[in-house]
């Protein structure tokens, strides 16, 4: 009997690009059923999430870290505070708070190469185009999966790894339980 060997597959993937984006198309992500997702559809062993760190979000780190993810947390800055004497910043309907973690994400792809057969990046953000191509020329590249169909032009090249999540949305979208009126 023949034994194959079992791929090991790693997502990567940009918490922000996928709220964010996701959120802009009326919807948020189950993480929860995005993890299953993962490994059903895709055998991903290992799965990284990377965010920036917020302190009052502890409980949802820990939640996203049950769920079946390796957390990666980057330090935030407060955008809000001013830098110098001045009053508020003039698009105070901006973003509060900053944190990139666009270079840890690549670091760790790097990092941790050796370790997997394939990679899914998740993600349509075009910062991350030198590591798709690294990966596509080694072999590794499996997917890259923007959240919508909005993603960095720069991926044209790469097309036949791209895999929409919103195509997925029914099954991936958190839902609230609603509770049924009793009578």
């Amino acid at each position: 009997m023949e034994t194959k060997s079992k791929k090991r597959v790693y997502a990567f993937i940009d918490s922000q690009n996928v709220n964010v984006s996701t959120q802009k198309f009326g919807w948020k992500m189950d993480w929860r059923k995005f993890r299953r997702f993962l490994k059903d559809r895709y055998g991903v062993t290992q799965a990284y999430m990377f965010i920036g760190y917020v302190p009052e979000y502890e409980d949802m780190y820990e939640f996203l870290h049950d769920a079946g993810y390796a957390i990666v947390l980057k330090p935030t800055l407060d955008m809000t505070r001013p830098r110098d004497n001045s009053e508020k910043p003039e698009n105070d309907d901006k973003k509060s708070v900053k944190g990139n973690v666009d270079a840890e994400l690549v670091l760790w792809a790097m990092k941790e190469i050796k370790k997997y057969d394939k990679a899914i990046i998740i993600s349509g953000d075009g910062d991350f185009y030198c590591l798709v191509e690294y990966l596509q020329q080694q072999g590794k590249l499996l997917k890259v999966m923007p959240p919508n169909v909005h993603y960095s032009s720069l991926f044209k090249t790469y097309e036949k790894y791209i895999e929409h999540l919103g195509h997925y949305k029914r099954e991936l979208a958190y839902k609230t339980r609603q509770r049924r009126n009793q009578v």
